[in-house]
């Protein structure tokens, strides 16, 4: 009888601890809920992070807001992210963060390891430009007057994967580009369309002005689909390099030890918003596609871009901050 009473009992315990976590679980969030983005409003990523937000306000019950930490790689928004350190706080980023940030960086104040890839949300489209005054039409006439012109022209890429795009073109192609930074990167649009700069690489939603006045054209775009907002634009594989083909990944993020029945819900929430047609339809609006997947997927993808970028790392020049 007192064993089976001790049974009865845990059992009872265990049922109401189990319930309790799911009540638990039920309950959150009783706040505010942070997304952290890296790069400012207005961006494809802001406002995919935006769209995402605002159907969780209305499933969730509270209000789950966007923070801007803009600039320096997205150190400046990993640095806020582990600060918050709570449950009611998640970081909405491109991979970068985990897969190339330690190459660029002698020092970082955070370990990628301290990151959890939770839910990809969306694929952010890259693409590179030349300068209509170049008189490029394809990127096979990019090479061409490059290897005519040993080192006479130039480039700029925001920070990042463009960087790695630019570096891999030029190794995989055989030519030589000089490298012009900018610490405010508004002004190199302006001298792309007035050829002070050559080549550019960045998001395609800001480059779509210049190659819709003619003023620039955009060459390819490094994703494995075309841009739905420049659908005449190839793909990187399209213009005869599928090497150069980059899959710049966003999604949010949770810290280790997260308690899990939150990173859980999170996952599945954000992942079926993701996965409708409502957002599709608002990410290719402004110039992302939807990256409907697993948490394995998510990991997966950011482990592919890492390898991809240390084998172009280790046989170019560091590229600047």
């Amino acid at each position: 009888m007192i064993h089976r009473s001790v049974a009865v009992f845990v059992a009872i315990v265990v049922a109401w601890t189990c319930a309790s976590v799911t009540a638990q679980a039920q309950a959150w969030p009783q706040r505010t809920v942070r997304f952290i983005v890296p790069l400012p409003p207005g961006s494809g990523m802001d406002l995919s992070a935006r769209a995402v937000a605002e159907r969780l306000t209305q499933q969730w019950g509270q209000a789950v807001v966007i923070e801007n930490r803009q600039g320096a790689d997205g150190i400046p928004a990993v640095t806020s992210f582990f600060a918050a350190r709570d449950d009611h706080t998640f970081l909405f980023s491109f991979a970068g963060i985990i897969s190339f940030n330690h190459l660029l960086h002698d020092k970082l104040p955070y370990h990628p390891n301290d990151l959890v890839p939770l839910v990809p949300v969306i694929d952010n489209f890259l693409g590179v430009s030349v300068t209509a005054l170049l008189k490029a039409d394809t990127l096979a006439d990019l090479i061409r007057t490059a290897k005519a012109q040993p080192g006479k022209l130039n480039y700029a890429a925001t920070p990042g994967l463009p960087v790695y795009v630019l570096l891999a073109l030029q190794r995989q192609t055989g030519i030589a580009m000089a490298n012009v930074p900018y610490r405010d990167f508004a002004p190199a649009y302006q001298d792309l369309s007035q050829g002070r700069l050559h080549v550019m690489g960045t998001g395609v939603p800001t480059q779509v002005a210049n190659h819709r006045a003619g003023a620039a054209k955009l060459l390819f775009v490094t994703n494995r689909e075309r841009s739905p907002q420049v659908p005449e634009v190839p793909t990187a594989k399209e213009a005869g390099f599928p090497d150069l083909t980059f899959e710049a990944i966003s999604g949010v993020y949770g810290w280790r030890d997260m308690p899990a029945e939150i990173a859980n819900r999170v996952v599945a929430d954000v992942g079926a918003i993701v996965a409708g047609p409502d957002f599709r339809a608002r990410a290719l609006k402004v110039g992302t596609a939807p990256r409907p997947g697993t948490q394995r997927e998510f990991v997966a993808a950011i482990e592919a871009q890492r390898a991809q970028i240390a084998t172009i790392h280790a046989v170019t020049a560091k590229p600047g901050p």
